[in-house]
């Protein structure tokens, strides 16, 4: 099935032809590790999961690489380390774990190499050294810098016009920089940075860049053209396109054969950023809601649009989810068939087209529903088979329908099991109160029974 893809930089969607479909190649720009990552840090995380796992059903799981890097040095890691007293490593290392932890949470996959920024400063080191031969690099009081005007092409990705790069609140001013767009490629160290913060160069101690860990980490482990690069919409300028113009300056060849950007998550109208303070952390979330309704909640609207963070958005989400599990509850039992609907797929091959997915997914939940209420056993197993195998498509339905209505089993699960089970003999006994007591006891605990031909069974609401 052809894959359909927007690429930022045509602007158009484009078909997917990856150089080698043997090793198909992805990297998506990953966490600075500091503090916990609020639900907007997960859109990229969920969108790419999702492509990740459309590409590895179509070329194989063993040739998709999918490289997200972790940032493990920045001004906001030394600003939390100097505030704490912790070690730089004490706090990239919990907060990667954590961020780990998060991404599992919502069913993201672990992506195939995770390259740490600090164990790469040799390769930027490098790659700074060829672009100051090539004339693309000077140095400064302050570091060293990429020199913007030498490359015509600068601004292609963001459609941004050179003298519309002026200093602001993105690009640092520095008066010895020759001209506003310049970025830093290396910065020199400041007095009152920790040694950990700190490597040799030919120019003088100091770190490397946000903008080059990318570029020297992408080379290293996909080579120096990758098929996709990806990441949020907030991402393309600067950072993206400093990347590129550093890659292919370096390389001379093209960076990536597609970009693909996320949209903004918003919160009342506005983007969710902890600038603005209004931010929700996924932790929090996971709180009150199953990770699988946060991602079914992600994947409800477009990935290229922006979404309006809500909570009726997740008790919707929750709502046609548990509908879902309760259709494939219906139709468990019935085994055999393989599956042969290719909706879900074709709606993530047409540019990850995930609200006609899930549509797709609640059309085949309808069609176990119905399969069910004729007892049409051949039906019932094609249904299941179908659902079965788009779950895992959109990174849904990782769970059996008794644990997502009963949860996790533990003693308070076979509590309830016993209840519902003395509640069929006391029908049975024709004691019809204690069967009622027992249902009202389990409705106040918010346990609905659910009775049918062959027994009970039991979901929480």
């Amino acid at each position: 099935m052809t894959i359909r893809l927007f690429d930022s930089a045509a602007r158009e969607k484009r078909v997917f032809k990856p150089q080698d479909p043997a090793r198909v190649t992805m990297y998506v720009c990953g966490p600075t590790v500091y503090n916990r990552a609020h639900i907007g840090n997960f859109r990229p995380v969920i969108v790419f999961d999702t492509l990740f796992r459309l590409l590895r059903q179509t070329y194989g799981e063993t040739a998709v690489v999918y490289a997200r890097n972790v940032t493990d040095i920045d001004d906001k890691i030394i600003a939390a380390s100097v505030e704490s007293g912790e070690t730089i490593a004490a706090i990239t290392q919990k907060y990667a774990a954590i961020y780990g932890e998060d991404a599992a949470a919502v069913n993201a996959l672990a992506p195939t190499i995770t390259p740490w920024a600090t164990k790469h400063v040799g390769e930027m080191l490098a790659m700074i050294e060829a672009l100051e031969r090539k004339g693309y690099a000077y140095a400064t009081d302050t570091g060293v810098y990429f020199d913007v005007p030498q490359v015509p092409t600068y601004g292609r990705l963001s459609g941004r016009k050179l003298e519309d790069n002026l200093a602001g609140a993105r690009i640092a001013v520095d008066q010895g920089k020759r001209n506003p767009a310049d970025f830093a490629l290396w910065k020199f160290t400041k007095p009152d940075e920790p040694d950990s913060a700190v490597w040799d160069s030919k120019w003088g101690k100091g770190r490397p860049s946000w903008h080059i860990e990318c570029s020297a980490m992408a080379a290293k482990h996909l080579g120096k053209t990758i098929d996709i690069h990806g990441g949020g919409i907030d991402l393309q300028f600067p950072h993206h396109e400093n990347e590129i113009a550093q890659s292919e300056c370096t390389h001379g060849e093209e960076m990536a054969r597609y970009w693909m950007h996320n949209g903004f998550l918003d919160m009342g109208g506005e983007k969710m950023s902890k600038s603005l303070g209004n931010v929700v952390l996924l932790n929090e979330l996971l709180n009150d809601w199953d990770g699988e309704v946060i991602r079914f909640a992600m994947l409800s609207g477009h990935y290229r649009a922006p979404l309006d963070w809500t909570d009726d958005l997740l008790e919707q989400a929750k709502v046609t989810l548990g509908r879902i599990y309760g259709a494939l509850r219906r139709v468990w039992a019935a085994e055999g068939a393989r599956a042969s609907d290719k909706g879900v797929r074709r709606a993530l091959s047409d540019d990850l087209n995930t609200p006609v997915a899930l549509a797709d997914l609640s059309r085949l939940a309808g069609e176990a529903n119905s399969a069910a209420d004729r007892g049409d056993q051949d039906a019932m197993a094609q249904a299941r088979a179908d659902i079965l195998a788009a779950g895992p498509l959109l990174g849904l339905l990782t769970k059996t329908p008794a644990q997502w209505e009963q949860g996790d089993s533990n003693d308070d699960t076979a509590r309830i099991d016993q209840l519902v089970e003395d509640r069929l003999t006391a029908r049975a006994e024709k004691n019809w109160a204690e069967a009622d007591r027992i249902r009202d006891k389990l409705q106040a605990e918010r346990i609905e029974i659910m009775d049918s031909a062959t027994g009970s069974t039991w979901r929480r609401i």
